[in-house]
């Protein structure tokens, strides 16, 4: 049992999961989430029709309309607490309340449906709020080269690009360490620099 003086000593920090629509971040949260997740999702209605393209995921019946959160702890001095974007713009709006306070970003993407996380990277640079590429390899296949979904997203070079598979425990929870590990090194370099 932990006394009050070592519950004191615990950071939490808070991780934004953005993407396109229906690219597994509803997954990915429920994957890792050591809590069962508070998800916002609703049954797609013929009223998306046309707005939501599900040609791509065909079986998906739902869409998060708020966001999708879960928690896990790292080590018994960190605890992270994930919030999932909704994919669709025209939720976007929830989107500078959940990016408030936030260390990072993972950014997943389905490199079958690139152009939907352009976007999402352009608003994230925007804030400069650092992130990674999670790149959710459906089915487990890696379609293609790291050095060749950087270039066509154009990012810079810094920014991990990783490949994941949102359904996974173990893999998910590795994205989770990079973006943390990235997040204190870019801090680490701006302390340096500082002085």
């Amino acid at each position: 049992m932990n006394s009050p003086a070592d519950t004191s000593r615990v950071t939490s920090a808070k991780i934004v999961i953005a993407g396109g629509f229906g690219v597994g971040k509803t997954t990915l949260v429920g994957s890792v989430s050591e809590i069962t997740p508070l998800t916002t999702e609703a049954i797609m209605t013929s009223a998306s029709e046309g707005v939501d393209d599900n040609n791509l995921v065909p079986d998906k019946a739902t869409t998060t309309v708020a966001m999708d959160f879960g928690r896990i702890t790292i080590d018994q001095d960190l605890i992270l607490y994930l919030f999932g974007t909704p994919g669709q713009t025209r939720f976007w709006f929830m989107w500078d309340e959940l990016v408030r306070g936030a260390i990072g970003a993972i950014v997943l993407v389905d490199t079958r449906r690139l152009a939907d996380c352009f976007s999402v990277i352009d608003f994230f640079e925007h804030r400069k709020l650092p992130y990674l590429v999670a790149v959710n390899c459906f089915d487990g296949k890696q379609l293609h080269e790291v050095q060749d979904i950087r270039d066509a997203l154009q990012i810079a070079p810094e920014v991990p690009v990783v490949y994941t598979d949102a359904r996974n425990r173990e893999s998910t929870k590795q994205v989770l360490i990079k973006l943390v590990e990235y997040v204190l090194s870019m801090r680490r370099t701006r302390t340096v620099g500082v002085h």
